[in-house]
């Protein structure tokens, strides 16, 4: 009689803290939708980021992210970061909570709320994949 061990999965090693940056589009409720499966299926601890940079309402934002963890059962750390002076950006806050926080993925939507629809990527997504020292993936 051979014996087989429980299967263990990689990923569950290697993603163990996940980032998910969000501004209320459908984009990044979709990228906090596959972190929640993330979180289930392996795992993860998840942390939801909203970037105040005046131009999102951070209460309707934080009700939806509240919602959607609470309907998973998963539980979702939420941070709220303030851009305070012009010298700031959401790319800067992200990537400061990435340094931080020492997390090992970056979940994020492809495009948040920019209106051309033309754009396959937003300029926020791109300025973090390409400056993240982490793992990142793209949703679209």
């Amino acid at each position: 009689m051979s014996y087989y061990r429980e299967p263990t999965y990689l990923i569950s090693f290697m993603f163990r803290r996940i980032l998910v940056p969000i501004d209320g589009s459908a984009s990044s409720l979709k990228a906090l939708d596959i972190a929640l499966d993330f979180a289930k299926r392996y795992g993860s601890k998840l942390t939801a980021l909203i970037v105040n940079d005046k131009t999102i309402n951070v209460e309707e934002v934080s009700g939806e992210i509240s919602s959607k963890a609470r309907k998973s059962g998963i539980e979702v750390v939420l941070k709220i970061k303030e851009i305070r002076n012009p010298n700031e950006s959401v790319v800067s806050k992200v990537l400061e909570e990435i340094s931080e926080g020492s997390y090992d993925l970056v979940i994020l939507g492809a495009r948040g709320r920019t209106l051309s629809e033309d754009l396959l990527i937003g300029s926020t997504a791109l300025s973090v994949i390409i400056n993240s020292p982490i793992s990142c993936l793209v949703v679209r």
